[in-house]
């Protein structure tokens, strides 16, 4: 209780100090406000961001933490309490958490850094033997470090995290504990770093800039106001077409999910991405993943390491593995690609099979993607007049009408029926939109 009150009064100084914002409504009687907690919607330059084990983003300011793009401050000690036991202020100068799925004993595993300290969690808690100097787990990293992000295998060439301090990055092997050193002098001082859906951001101030994590090569119009993408706030966001939209009032574009648990939602000329290995969901424009997806998307389905994207009457295929790179020579006409004609309410392709389901209006058709040149293989009426989008998985297929969906065991009882079952509810879990 005694470390408590001492890092309570702490952080009401810095807050004192550092200018935060006082409310009127809540002051003593003799006159003297009391400090505000700090409002990261007035513009904030963190400490530290990482994502924790069950995919929160965790934002750090002072003694101060933000869990998730909307919430209510917090002290920082309620969570990681041990990070007091050192200095009594609960800063964080640096944070990530390890990829590293070949040492299970250390995936999925946050690293806090503190002027010459490193602390590793397992969820909430801190692991026997911690904290340790820095230079113990991770030799050549200097101390006082900026900010830090994990890098695996195939973002960068080995298992890695980049270490910043000033224009000097530490490129650490987590493998062979080599370390290499490069300046990005063209890069803005970070103060925290972030990787998110497989990019890499370099927060600064209270915006952000995107940046290539082999290189350092910021491509496209940056910094940007972070408040306008990792935070849910007033008069802030990508504008008013990415605005989290209610459940009841969902109606989806396009629905698949990849072989790597990935399941991506398209509406409009946005896309969500609901990752299954804990990287969050959020809504991004689909032409900065997909950059000749100009007028959004039909629908779509994914087979092995592709995802199709279908619109009007043209096919383009993405290698999923390449940063979704188009293939060579897409894309290409529905006529040519998978032997049909007319417009695609929706596709899908069930787990471990080699046949998309291609629906349009009231019929589906099958298209065997093993043979050549590709033909309908089947056909089968549905009891729909029309939908939106359909999802195969091995539980069964989902098929979405506005903002609800119908489940079926498999596509020739949905293809079958003669009634269709109770619908279902659309719920903020399955698609972060709100009650």
């Amino acid at each position: 209780m005694e470390l408590f009150t001492k890092t309570l009064f702490l952080c009401l100084a810095l807050a004192f100090t550092n200018g935060a914002p006082t409310d009127p409504e809540h002051s003593t009687a003799g006159g003297a406000p009391h400090a505000a907690m700090p409002d990261r919607c007035e513009g904030i330059e963190f400490d530290a961001i990482t994502l924790d084990r069950q995919g929160n983003t965790l934002f750090f300011k002072g003694c101060h933490l933000w869990k998730g793009f909307h919430g209510s401050v917090q002290l920082s000690n309620e969570s990681f309490k041990e990070l007091d036991d050192v200095h009594h202020l609960g800063h964080v100068d640096a944070a990530f958490r390890m990829h590293n799925k070949e040492d299970l004993e250390d995936h999925d595993h946050v690293y806090f850094f503190q002027d010459d300290k490193v602390f590793k969690y397992d969820n909430d808690t801190l692991e026997d033997g911690y904290p340790k100097e820095i230079q113990q787990d991770f030799p050549g990293v200097p101390s006082h470090l900026d900010a830090a992000v994990e890098c695996p295998k195939g973002e960068c060439i080995t298992d890695s995290v980049l270490f910043f301090k000033g224009k000097d990055v530490y490129v650490y092997d987590t493998a062979t504990k080599k370390l290499k050193t490069k300046t990005w002098s063209h890069l803005p001082v970070c103060t925290s770093a972030l990787r998110w859906a497989e990019h890499y951001y370099c927060f600064h101030g209270h915006n952000f800039t995107r940046f290539n994590p082999i290189t350092g090569e910021v491509s496209g119009t940056y910094p940007k106001d972070a408040r306008n993408y990792f935070m849910k706030c007033d008069s802030f966001g990508h504008g008013s077409q990415y605005k989290t939209p209610k459940c009841s009032e969902v109606k989806l574009d396009a629905i698949t999910t990849d072989d790597s648990g990935r399941t991506y939602f398209f509406k409009d000329l946005i896309y969500m991405r609901l990752d299954t290995q804990h990287e969050g969901l959020h809504a991004f424009p689909i032409v900065r993943a997909w950059k000749e997806m100009t007028n959004g998307v039909d629908a779509v389905f994914s087979v092995t390491d592709k995802i199709y994207l279908i619109k009007g009457d043209q096919v383009y295929i993405y290698k999923t593995t390449a940063q979704y790179t188009l293939i060579e020579g897409y894309p290409k006409s529905l006529k040519e690609e998978l032997g049909i004609e007319g417009h695609v309410d929706a596709a899908f392709v069930c787990p471990n099979e080699h046949t998309v389901h291609i629906i349009q209006g009231q019929t589906i058709r099958d298209v065997d993607l093993n043979a050549t040149p590709r033909v309908v293989t089947r056909e089968l009426p549905l009891p729909f007049p029309h939908i939106d989008a359909a999802l195969c998985r091995p539980q069964g297929v989902d098929v979405f009408e506005g903002s609800q969906y119908y489940h079926y065991e498999n596509v020739l009882k949905m293809a079958m029926s003669r009634m269709a079952p109770v619908p279902l509810d659309i719920t903020p879990a399955m698609m972060g939109c709100i009650e």
